[in-house]
């Protein structure tokens, strides 16, 4: 077996180079071939170009030469010698293009004598017109030997323009040439490739069968995984609601057990003082200190008992709504934190533990205010929209970064929770320096 796998590798890998070798060599023979043509085809564009522009510049130097001789006016003459320096250096140019060209130089050096011979005949006729000599401008200008020369400069750019294009069309031969060759290339390129393709593909269907296996158990499990964590994240969200309400049942029970069995006990027991006060001599000065001072402890027992039960359960809540209930819990939080505490409320409408929520929400805001907001003032505000309701805690205290709230900060997660679970959205905006805003949005049926 490992002798096998020895030979078919002393088979195929000198074969891979040799191919691999084989493809180079045309490539490299097929790009020189081309970048050579190429070049050869741009100096003959430029060439063609160059002879062009000289022939344009040569006609644009007799127009404006012959509107001079006709007209006199010496606004020509600035255009005719701008044409005729035009003229001079597309000659140069040619000289230049032409230098690695030697079997077109001698044409070339032709055609810049009689470019030169024909500049110098304009000059004289322009000359002449210029003394006045009306009579040997016009022969000048009509003579044989100035039709000679255009003539000859025709005939020798013709003659340049001709071997230009014999070049151009060598040149786009060279480049087919060597396009078929890079086609040859890719062609050989392409098989080797579907072949290795197709041996790679027998050698790897075992090991991408093993992979497509694993992936699906992978898949499979990742999938019971998440459906666990969907079921287990539904049961905890279930919990929580379930032991937020029996947190709120047992004390909504324990301030009904306050009020009526420590409310009936405090009750009794003011009255008793009442009646002892009527019955025992009040003239003595200890007597009247003590009994006064067991009326007040019994007061400040009934205020203790009452300020427990409007904790555990806003009695204000059930009796007087959920307007009046916040403007009581904003008068006293104000009183106990000296912060001043702006309330915009409108009347909503909503079930009893939707209210229970809005006034939980804001009671847990403003006890956060207290501890750690260092705030001065305080906005609250309760807005009743067609679908849902609004509420808002804006204060200007010292704020904080949402993103580094602490892990272990339940009050904030306790908020998300109750508004989550009454159906609603809450948002915490904060930053250093700039204060807190938290806000909900609740539906209103």
């Amino acid at each position: 077996m490992r002798w096998s796998r020895l030979r078919k590798w002393a088979i195929s890998l000198p074969a891979a180079f040799l191919a691999a070798a084989v493809l180079i060599g045309i490539n490299e023979a097929g790009y020189y071939r081309s970048h050579d043509s190429l070049q050869n085809l741009t100096v003959t564009y430029q060439t063609r170009t160059t002879l062009d522009k000289l022939m344009q510049q040569l006609v644009d130097a007799e127009t404006h030469a012959r509107g001079y001789l006709l007209s006199g006016e010496d606004s020509n003459l600035a255009d005719y010698q701008q044409a005729c320096t035009n003229a001079n250096n597309a000659v140069d140019e040619l000289r230049a293009i032409y230098s690695v060209f030697p079997e077109d130089l001698q044409t070339s050096s032709m055609l810049g004598r009689e470019v030169a011979k024909r500049l110098s005949q304009m000059d004289t006729s322009i000359a002449l017109r210029r003394e006045g000599l009306e009579e040997a401008w016009r022969f000048l200008v009509k003579s044989p030997e100035a039709k000679a020369t255009m003539e000859s400069m025709r005939k020798l750019s013709n003659e340049l323009v001709i071997h230009s294009n014999e070049r151009r069309m060598h040149n786009e031969a060279e480049i087919l040439k060597s396009l078929t060759l890079a086609r040859l290339g890719i062609a050989m390129v392409s098989i080797v490739g579907l072949l290795a393709f197709y041996l790679y593909l027998r050698q790897s269907n075992r090991l991408t069968g093993l992979m497509l296996r694993e992936q699906r158990m992978l898949e499979d499990e990742r999938d019971q995984l998440e459906k666990q964590v969907r079921q287990r994240t539904a049961t905890l969200g279930e919990l929580a609601t379930h032991l937020q309400q029996v947190r709120e049942d047992e004390r909504a029970h324990l301030a009904r057990e306050l009020h009526d069995e420590l409310g009936a006990l405090l009750t009794t027991a003011k009255l008793d003082v009442a009646r002892l006060k009527s019955k025992i001599d009040m003239t003595a000065p200890d007597v009247q200190e003590r009994i006064k001072h067991l009326i007040e402890t019994l007061n400040s027992g009934i205020a203790l008992k009452r300020s427990i039960i409007e904790n555990l359960r806003p009695s204000s809540l059930s009796n007087l709504g959920l307007t009046a209930s916040l403007e009581i819990l904003a008068k006293e939080f104000s009183e106990s934190s000296n912060v001043a505490v702006e309330l915009s409320l409108e009347q909503i409408n909503v079930p009893e533990a939707m209210q229970l929520s809005i006034y939980r929400l804001i009671q847990e805001s403003l006890t956060n205010i207290g501890k750690y907001a260092q705030a001065g003032h305080v906005l609250i505000s309760l807005q009743s929209h067609p679908k849902h309701v609004f509420v808002q805690v804006r204060d200007d205290g010292i704020g904080f970064d949402p993103s580094q709230a602490h892990p272990n900060s339940h009050g904030l997660a306790g908020m998300r929770h109750r508004i989550e679970a009454s159906g609603g959205r809450l948002h915490i905006a904060s930053a250093p320096q700039q204060g807190t805003t938290i806000s909900a949005n609740l539906p209103q049926n």
